[in-house]
This record gives structure tokens, C-alpha cells and sequence, in this order.
């Protein structure tokens, strides 16, 4: 009986593990769509003349170190 509770506590963690790697995951991707649209938006402005170039720089900045700590898996996915 105790082999069966410690698997079923084993593969519950496991679940609980997997499940909040998928979180962080969808946490990263939103977190990095929100910054290309940051970035957008920046440029834009700048387009029209009610933005600045430093703006835009910022943004780009802020998104290439998401990048370099998540990934650009989010640029991919298309479908948010």
C-alpha cells in the first residue's frame, strides 16, 4: 500500500511540476506579446510624429532581453 501512495505522490508532483513549466511558459509568451505590441505601438508614434525615436529604442530594448531570457518562441505562434 505504501509503494502505490508514494507513486501516486510521485506522479502528482510530476503533474504539478509539468503544470506550472506551462504557466511560465504562457506567462513568457504573453509577457513577450505585449512587449512587441509596446514596441508597435512605439513605432507608430513615432511615425506619426507624436513619438520619439528613444521610445522606440526602449521598446526594442526591453523586448530583446525578453528574447534573450525566453526565447522567440512567442514571435512563431502567430495565433495571439
Amino acid at each position: 500500500m505504501a509503494g502505490f501512495l508514494d507513486r501516486a505522490k510521485e506522479q502528482a508532483q510530476r503533474g504539478l511540476s509539468q503544470g506550472k513549466e506551462k504557466v511560465e511558459e504562457v506567462q513568457a509568451q504573453r509577457a513577450g506579446n505585449d512587449l512587441l505590441r509596446r514596441l508597435g505601438a512605439a513605432y507608430y508614434a513615432e511615425q506619426r510624429g507624436s513619438g520619439t525615436a528613444q521610445d522606440v529604442q526602449q521598446a526594442l530594448t526591453a523586448l530583446e532581453q525578453h528574447i534573450a531570457q525566453h526565447g522567440d518562441g512567442f514571435l512563431k505562434s502567430g495565433s495571439q
